[in-house]
């Protein structure tokens, strides 16, 4: 079965492809909407939907964030265009800076994927990770926030761990896992 996969993240695309071993063929084509809903689930399902509506064939689309708590739940929706333009090791390094001061237990934080398989009606599947955010910047593998953001139960952080501990544990993968085994209970 062949899906639209509504981006033009090529990290996104390599994860998704990672964690959906499947006889799913996602085929990833880029799309210019305006994230401008107030939740990752109204991106998710505007993106989703606008695929659909221009390729007429079912699609997939997510949208996906850090959320920190001693930052009042910053970046959220906002996580991709916070400081928009910088590269993300200085995204990392200013969000460093800013809970420079904030204590071990307060460095809460979670990564957000809500996934949308639109066919003409929005399946809205989420997946989360908790964890806390780091002292400083580690790790090489990953993208995005992965070098500040350690996993619940970890030591390391995304960065850290290769990309087989991180599919299996990541926001994307619980919402993508899910997705997929919506689509495996289609009549096809």
């Amino acid at each position: 079965m062949k899906i639209i996969l509504a981006t033009s993240n090529a990290h996104k695309i390599k994860e998704v492809s990672q964690i959906s071993k499947t006889s799913f063929e996602f085929v990833p084509k880029t799309f210019e909407v305006e994230e401008d809903g107030k939740t990752f689930s109204e991106n998710a399902v505007k993106k989703a939907r606008f695929a659909y509506e221009h390729e007429k064939i079912p699609t997939v689309a997510d949208d996906s964030g850090i959320e920190i708590d001693a930052l009042g739940g910053l970046l959220g929706i906002r996580s991709a265009r916070f400081m928009k333009g910088k590269p993300y090791k200085e995204k990392n390094a200013k969000i460093l800076e800013m809970m420079k001061d904030v204590l071990e237990e307060k460095r809460t934080a979670r990564f957000k994927c809500v996934a949308v398989y639109f066919d003409g009606t929005p399946h809205v599947f989420e997946g989360v990770i908790e964890g806390k955010i780091a002292y400083e910047q580690r790790g090489e593998n990953g993208f995005g926030y992965d070098p500040i953001f350690i996993p619940q139960g970890c030591d390391k952080t995304m960065a850290q761990l290769s990309s087989e501990a991180k599919n299996s544990i990541s926001h994307r993968a619980h919402a993508f896992k899910k997705l997929i085994e919506y689509l495996k209970s289609l009549p096809i």
